[in-house]
């Protein structure tokens, strides 16, 4: 009688208590996986103070001023079927979306936090654009030519 009395507070689905914590670590797991969770997923740190100032020069647009300067230096390998990291630049839609980071590249009025900046000006290790290693056909962009697309995306990238 007494065993029955101490047992009566048990629930009486037992297998059901016994898969609840295992359930609940199976939907944790589920939770990371879908989350696109990459431990090995470096994310760019950069300086915002080491980068060049933005132009005073008004109006800057994509068509007329930024897209001349991508062209000669980044849309060889960021166009096409095929674009360097996934990033496409060819247009102004997908040079603001990103790449394979799923980051946006352009922060419409805020160039010091956009990744793109980050990258031309040099201030991101091993995310040298265009890389260092083939400077000698992509020319890496002045400090003017980077002060002009700070304006453009401080302006709000249009």
């Amino acid at each position: 009688m007494n065993n029955q009395i101490l047992n009566d507070h048990r629930p009486r689905h037992g297998r059901l208590t016994r898969l609840t914590p295992l359930l609940a670590a199976a939907l944790c797991l589920c939770a990371v996986a879908l989350s696109g969770a990459d431990p090995d997923k470096k994310k760019a740190v950069w300086d915002p103070a080491k980068l060049p100032p933005a132009s005073d020069k008004k109006g800057v647009t994509y068509e007329k001023d930024i897209k001349p300067i991508l062209e000669k230096s980044c849309v060889k390998c960021h166009s096409g079927d095929k674009p360097k990291s996934k990033y496409k630049i060819d247009s102004l839609d997908s040079a603001i979306k990103g790449g394979e980071s799923g980051d946006a590249a352009i922060i419409p009025g805020n160039s010091a936090k956009s990744p793109m900046v980050a990258y031309i000006s040099e201030l991101v290790e091993d995310m040298e654009m265009p890389p260092t290693e083939k400077r000698d056909k992509y020319p890496a962009l002045t400090k003017e030519q980077i002060g002009l697309v700070r304006a453009w995306i401080d302006q709000g990238a249009k």
